[in-house]
């Protein structure tokens, strides 16, 4: 894998692959590794490039806990990356949400999107618990809140497989404290519903038919809201289908760009 550098060092990625751009922007709950079981289905089709979001692997965390602030660093990134404009652009998570922003910006950048585990603004329960989410990572003190996320982010076949809340836990440790207050912010103030009609790129939404943290009726809305939007559910899978079905993600992925 090369790695790369953008905006002075502000921004980290990891590139493999060759074929067309594909850009993956990770969640806020787990890095870019989430990905991995993905990226041996994808190398021989795609250029792969993983940004590394602020905060995480050695990108700076954003001056400002504002989306734009989010966007110029990933514009930064395209740019200096050298990410051509028929690039496929997968966001998920948080990352999803910054993905859907960013096409809406910079239409001219995204040949195609797609998302996952994303809505155009949270519902209220989970906005609420975001300022709690902060402290608890700035304080270093993540094992109640790491057990908590561990129910919501992975299906329970998934979680029989292993320790996924320590996974949770390493996630929340390693990310800069600055980066997750920020993020928490942008995900608590940000609603892109009344922008969604605008959006003027193929679109395609993939969700975990298990997902509790945004369920998938969610994602079904958020596909609906946009025009030309497709939707699919991942069976037997959470918040990560990338990481817990790989073959039927590519699946997804290989339909929706004509593979």
């Amino acid at each position: 894998m090369e790695q790369l550098t953008a905006g002075h060092g502000a921004l980290t990625a990891m590139r493999t692959g060759r074929g067309r751009d594909l850009v993956l922007f990770h969640p806020l709950f787990a890095d870019r590794t989430v990905f991995d079981p993905l990226l041996p289905l994808l190398a021989d089709h795609f250029r792969v490039t993983l940004f590394n979001l602020p905060g995480f692997h050695d990108s700076e965390p954003a001056m400002l806990p504002l989306m734009d602030a989010y966007l110029a660093r990933l514009e930064d990134g395209y740019q200096e990356f050298d990410i051509a404009p028929d690039a496929v652009l997968l966001g998920a998570g948080f990352g999803g949400l910054l993905a859907l922003a960013f096409a809406l910006d910079h239409p001219e950048r995204v040949g195609k999107l797609i998302v996952s585990g994303t809505t155009a603004r949270l519902g209220d329960d989970d906005r609420a618990r975001l300022p709690q989410l902060a402290e608890a990572v700035a304080a270093a003190k993540v094992d109640p809140v790491a057990d908590q996320l561990a129910e919501r982010l992975y299906s329970s076949s998934f979680r029989a497989k292993g320790d996924v809340t320590e996974t949770c836990r390493r996630t929340l440790l390693a990310i800069d404290p600055k980066a997750m207050g920020a993020a928490c912010k942008v995900l608590e103030e940000a609603d892109l519903t009344p922008l969604l009609g605008r959006l003027d790129v193929p679109t395609l939404v993939v969700a975990g038919a298990d997902d509790a943290m945004v369920p998938a009726a969610a994602q079904k809305v958020l596909a609906g809201q946009i025009a030309g939007g497709s939707y699919h559910a991942i069976d037997s899978s959470g918040h990560f289908p990338m990481l817990e079905q790989p073959q039927a993600f590519r699946a997804a992925i290989a339909r929706f760009v004509g593979l």
